[in-house]
């Protein structure tokens, strides 16, 4: 099954997307978070292009592990973005994601203008990675 994770951010949203067997994150594209919202047609077209079965959107926690002020802004916007694609959403701490995305974009030798736009997309691909591979580590039932 795929799986499109979903950085959301005030601005932008970036999408990263998993292999069919679910084994790797791939970052895919940053969106207008208008767009994604609002299911226009930029969204639409990475839906079908993609054609994920499951949404799965970062979640801000704070260190401690509690969720982080923007965490209701976020729920709240993935669940119109479920409800408007029809596929189910899942929430996955998105912790550090973003820092870590920045870290890589930085060892890669892109400036803090050539990061922008990036970022999320590669945040996004971070948390859903991390998601895949706690999946894989559970004990089969």
């Amino acid at each position: 099954m795929r799986i499109m994770a979903l950085d959301i951010g005030e601005k932008r949203v970036g999408v990263a997307i998993s292999d069919p067997r679910e084994n790797v994150a791939s970052p895919v594209t940053v969106l207008p978070a208008a767009e994604v919202r609002a299911n226009g047609r930029s969204f639409r077209r990475v839906i079908e292009d993609w054609e994920p079965e499951l949404l799965l959107s970062g979640l801000p926690f704070t260190l401690a592990g509690e969720e982080g002020p923007q965490a209701h802004r976020i729920r709240e916007f993935a669940q119109v973005v479920s409800e408007n694609t029809g596929l189910p959403v899942e929430f996955a701490d998105e912790r550090l994601s973003s820092t870590e995305a920045k870290r890589f974009l930085r060892e890669k030798g892109l400036s803090e203008k050539e990061m922008r736009g990036k970022v999320d997309m590669i945040a996004a691909s971070i948390f859903l990675q991390a998601w895949l591979d706690a999946r894989h580590q559970e004990p089969s039932a």
